[in-house]
């Protein structure tokens, strides 16, 4: 199953790259799995739950012309992507919350 999270922001500057080197990731129960690599144009990340009931894994990438933080949650088989999407709207308001504009959540 999938579900998709928009972010939108009112800052400048990448959000994934916020996430991505935030020192307090680990306390929130998230792992980086993967993230750009040089010669790839957009920014991406994928994130991995530390916790051991959430399945699945969250792709982030980062459109810096709409300043969107686009989020796809993937779970296989019958996993539930509603723990670890709230785990990540819990992180996203915790650490980033003067940033957040708006957060749209879309069954994909």
């Amino acid at each position: 199953m999938q579900l998709i999270i928009q972010v939108i922001s009112s800052q400048k500057g990448s959000l994934r790259n916020r996430i991505v080197n935030d020192h307090n990731l680990q306390k929130f129960g998230f792992t980086v799995v993967e993230k750009k690599k040089v010669g790839r144009p957009h920014g991406w990340a994928k994130l991995h739950s530390s916790e051991p009931d959430r399945d699945g894994a969250i792709n982030i990438e980062w459109s810096g012309r709409a300043k969107m933080l686009i989020c796809r949650v993937v779970t296989r088989g019958s996993g539930r992507p509603s723990r670890i999407s709230g785990d990540f709207v819990d992180y996203l308001l915790a650490r980033f919350r003067t940033a957040i504009v708006a957060i749209n959540i879309v069954p994909g």
